[in-house]
């Protein structure tokens, strides 16, 4: 991601319709299993300015990591004494150590270049029978100058992120689109981008007007009703899957780290 997006990510991502919709369907999937049991330990693999981890904290305790120094600066204000910079590909924890890991928009990155080794850490990292919450960007053929603008390697469809989770040991417990209601606006807006000068100088994560911000996470609550009713969609710009660590207990685990290292990792 580009170190000015990190800038206008902190800035706007406890208000921006986006981020809270977003928040609001990792809720629909994580409440009916952990409402009741708020004494997680919790790994965001992916923290980015460390919104997610302030909604996160209601489950448990949240460490953060990530690559970016950017990232980890305003995360560290977030969630302070729980930020560390490392990469998913390398995660300085002890086998066994968490019993939930959120990566949100991460295994897509160009500095990600095998989801193998990252899923293969995270499913190291958890307890055995413990969840990952990852969430993906959706089709290829979506690419936007959103993409350029945070270093998109790949877009992912449902089927793909359920096999690619299959394949690392994981049981796939839910696996759904999100931002469908908004795909066919979101789709022309795309569309549109391909007739228009890019002038590289336009954040996609700006907070558009409080109305209009609003009445977006209006249809994202929507989403998120849908989904917490057990539902899935067909489509949508992202694929959520929560998925559960199959890995069976071993009896000679390592004792888990009691923080993050500042260490930096490739």
């Amino acid at each position: 991601m580009e170190t000015s997006e990190y800038t206008t990510l902190a800035s706007v991502e406890l208000r921006h319709w986006w981020h809270r919709g977003m928040r609001a369907i990792s809720a629909a999937l994580l409440d009916p299993q952990y409402a009741r049991w708020p004494g997680l330990r919790i790994l965001d693999a992916g923290c980015g300015a460390g919104g997610d981890g302030l909604f996160l904290g209601r489950y448990g305790q949240v460490i953060g990591v990530d690559y970016s120094p950017e990232a980890t600066t305003w995360a560290a204000q977030r969630i302070p004494g729980r930020v560390g910079r490392a990469s998913v590909l390398a995660l300085p924890f002890a086998d066994d150590s968490f019993d939930l890991v959120t990566s949100y928009d991460v295994l897509y990155h160009q500095g990600v270049p095998d989801e193998a080794t990252a899923l293969a850490e995270v499913r190291r990292v958890l307890r055995p029978g413990a969840r990952l919450l990852l969430r993906l960007p959706a089709y290829n053929w979506l690419r936007s100058r959103h993409d350029r603008q945070v270093h998109t390697r790949r877009r992912y469809t449902a089927r793909e992120v359920r096999a690619m989770l299959t394949d690392a040991g994981f049981a796939v417990e839910r696996c759904t689109y999100g931002l469908t209601l908004l795909f066919p606006l979101s789709l022309a807006t795309r569309l549109l981008e391909r007739f228009t000068p890019d002038r590289g100088d336009a954040s996609a994560m700006a907070l558009p007007a409080a109305p209009i911000n609003e009445a977006l996470h209006s249809m994202m609550a929507l989403e998120a009703a849908w989904i917490a009713a057990g539902r899935n969609f067909p489509f949508g710009l992202s694929v959520i899957a929560l998925a559960r660590n199959a890995r069976p207990l071993t009896l000679h685990s390592k004792a888990p780290a009691s923080r993050p290292q500042s260490v930096e990792v490739s």
